[in-house]
């Protein structure tokens, strides 16, 4: 085969699930596209690499990193294709050894989240507020670190813990009175949720709000899109087929990976408005400037 027949190599990072392991695996494959996996754990330090320097041709991407990225203008484009969600309601932990702590007393409270963009930490604030009434600007917000975006800055109200620390050491030491975890939530006797009963409280949230919190999407750069159209294409339709293969595991459950511009817009609409609620974005962001940049591209496919 001549090079001009070889379809473009593309470098991926996008983290091991049931609906991405059998396109990792190279089980799933399409003849427009060749996908060449990088191996990045926790899949979280491909984002500002990708949305600082566009490291890859197409990555997995938290929303809340995305919409900032679009909003200080990189060039990277969205799929509507969601890989990652959760309920949040039981993110938020304190250390009951301390004494109770519910969601009424947080205001003046010092709580912890490994950086104030990350986006458990937006869905967690979001549900606090909206659901809780909860006054976001009265808690003492305690940061590891900053954005992946190096142009934005945190909120006056958010301040830097000194370097070295942890967020779990802090929360055992009563040096925070809770903290927001993600991926890393421990399974320890002693922290619990402020929450209680977060199961039954996100089963009210999705009656409400019709799907699950978006945590992680995928995009591809600019250039890509612009240069190899047929293989975004091709992406997009893998990533589809993926989620069909992992359907029987998600039988009877919320969609938690939602494809297409008609099942995001909503979700979208109301991720905005957190963020923006939040003074995460420098500029407003609208769902239709989103889809535009690849609406034309991927076309009735993405319906």
């Amino acid at each position: 085969m001549s090079n001009a027949m070889q379809p473009p190599r593309l470098k991926t990072a996008l983290k091991t699930y049931a609906h991405t392991r059998a396109l990792k695996a190279g089980d799933l494959t399409d003849p427009a596209v060749d996908l060449v996996f990088e191996d990045v754990e926790p899949i979280h330090r491909a984002f500002a690499p990708m949305a600082r320097r566009q490291d890859f041709d197409v990555s997995e991407l938290a929303i809340v990193t995305y919409l900032q990225a679009k909003a200080y203008g990189k060039p990277v484009v969205l799929l509507p294709a969601v890989v990652a969600a959760r309920f949040q309601q039981g993110c938020i932990i304190y250390n009951a050894a301390r004494g109770k702590l519910d969601v009424g007393q947080l205001a003046g409270k010092k709580v912890g989240v490994r950086a104030y963009s990350q986006t458990t930490g937006m869905w967690v604030r979001a549900i606090l507020n909206q659901t809780y009434g909860v006054a976001l600007d009265k808690i003492d917000w305690v940061t590891l670190e900053g954005a992946h975006l190096e142009e934005y800055r945190d909120p006056p109200f958010v301040r830097r813990a000194e370097p070295g620390k942890q967020l779990l050491a802090m929360l055992r030491a009563g040096e925070l009175d809770a903290a927001i975890l993600g991926n890393d939530l421990p399974d320890e006797p002693g922290l619990k949720p402020i929450i209680e009963n977060a199961a039954a409280a996100d089963r009210e949230w999705y009656a409400l709000h019709h799907y699950v919190p978006i945590n992680h999407v995928v995009v591809v750069t600019q250039a890509v899109a612009a240069a190899h159209p047929q293989a975004v294409r091709a992406v997009y339709g893998l990533l589809k087929r993926g989620k069909a293969l992992a359907a029987a595991d998600n039988a009877g459950k919320p969609d938690k990976l939602l494809f297409g511009y008609d099942a995001l817009r909503g979700p979208l609409e109301e991720t905005l408005a957190f963020c923006e609620h939040q003074q995460l974005l420098p500029r407003k962001l609208s769902v239709d400037e989103i889809f535009a940049d690849s609406i034309d591209l991927l076309g009735d496919a993405a319906r």
